[in-house]
């Protein structure tokens, strides 16, 4: 008993904690409103991953940025980019599906290497550098597919869609895979230089570290992940479309900042599961408490607006909690700190 008890003590001081916190509140809300046989099906579960992970592979994208103590607000269009690559190399060029998805990666990368200099090399504003670049891939976009088109091999798409050992979806084990890579990569020198960078830049270029050269790296795992994330995208609409997925920018960065994460040095990667679960799953709520509204008032009708609204609203408030409660943790831990190091230095001095 008090092994657990210690356990959650612990767990409560992790920055992931309040995300967890809201995660599990707004599953609770889902599996009352669907009931527990309708949410748990295959088919519920199969739907809800293969539309809600390429929103949660860009929030874990943007949370390796903010680790590193930078942001990119353009993600969102970084998404339309990879699929308009996608389907427009394959369409036009006639090459197969898959070399049109690495071209589409590809795109990707070249986008953060640009972001990169701007914000790493020529200290632009991040936020400034990252709005502007949304309006610069938007008209590429554009560019390279005029109006929605494209179609997607049917294979391709009933493969993402489907299920391992007839419960497990494929999409999942996508999302699985980046998670395990990103433990991996934390467990490298990497991993350790990217808090060092975003904690403070100034001590760890003082220690060694190239600020710089960690942030490339950053955005090349940002990329990579991002390009992951529009190859879903593309397979679960299955055509193309030029400026899909722009708010997912700002709506990302909340999701992150929900689940636990800080600008620098502050937070895992499960905030970033935690944040875009609360919000996929919030938006889900209010979806189905309106449907069952109008289920039970007949003629009742409830424009889309009330939906954002209402789920905006929730969102903002687990966002004010979030930053709160965060503010309150890294607090605590910094007088932990200090009180180590203080009465490391007493007992030394009556040494």
């Amino acid at each position: 008993m008090e092994l657990i008890k210690g356990a959650l003590a612990n767990f409560r001081r992790q920055p992931a904690f309040i995300g967890f916190v809201l995660f599990a509140i707004a599953l609770i809300l889902n599996i009352a409103l669907q009931g527990p046989a309708g949410f748990f099906s295959a088919r519920s579960l199969n739907t809800l991953f293969s539309t809600a992970v390429p929103f949660l592979l860009v929030v874990m994208a943007h949370g390796v940025l903010l680790i590193s103590g930078t942001l990119d607000i353009s993600i969102g269009i970084q998404l339309a980019l990879v699929n308009v690559v996608t389907i427009m190399t394959v369409q036009e060029w006639g090459i197969p599906f898959l070399g049109g998805a690495l071209l589409g990666i590809a795109a990707s990368v070249v986008v953060s290497t640009v972001l990169w200099v701007l914000i790493s090399v020529f200290r632009l504003p991040d936020l400034l550098a990252s709005f502007a670049m949304t309006y610069a891939i938007r008209g590429v976009n554009v560019l390279i597919m005029n109006i929605p088109q494209g179609t997607v091999p049917r294979a391709y798409i009933n493969f993402y869609g489907s299920s391992v050992l007839m419960f497990i979806p494929m999409s999942a084990l996508v999302l699985l895979a980046v998670g395990l890579a990103w433990v991996f990569l934390k467990r490298t020198s990497f991993g350790t230089n990217i808090y060092a960078v975003g904690a403070n830049p100034q001590n760890a270029f003082a220690a060694g570290i190239s600020p710089a050269k960690v942030q490339f790296q950053a955005f090349m795992v940002k990329a990579v992940i991002t390009g992951i994330a529009g190859i879903c995208l593309t397979l679960m609409t299955g055509s193309g479309n030029p400026l899909q997925a722009e708010p997912w920018g700002l709506r990302s960065l909340a999701a992150a900042i929900i689940g636990g994460l800080t600008f620098g040095g502050w937070g895992t990667m499960a905030c970033s599961v935690f944040g875009g679960s609360f919000l996929v799953l919030i938006d889900n709520s209010v979806f189905f408490f309106f449907n069952m509204l109008n289920r039970m008032v007949p003629g009742l009708t409830i424009s889309s607006f009330w939906n954002n609204f209402v789920a905006d609203a929730i969102i903002f408030l687990g966002l004010l909690t979030t930053i709160i409660t965060v503010k309150g943790q890294r607090e605590t831990l910094r007088v932990n700190i200090q009180n180590k190091y203080l009465t490391r230095r007493r007992q030394e001095n009556d040494g």
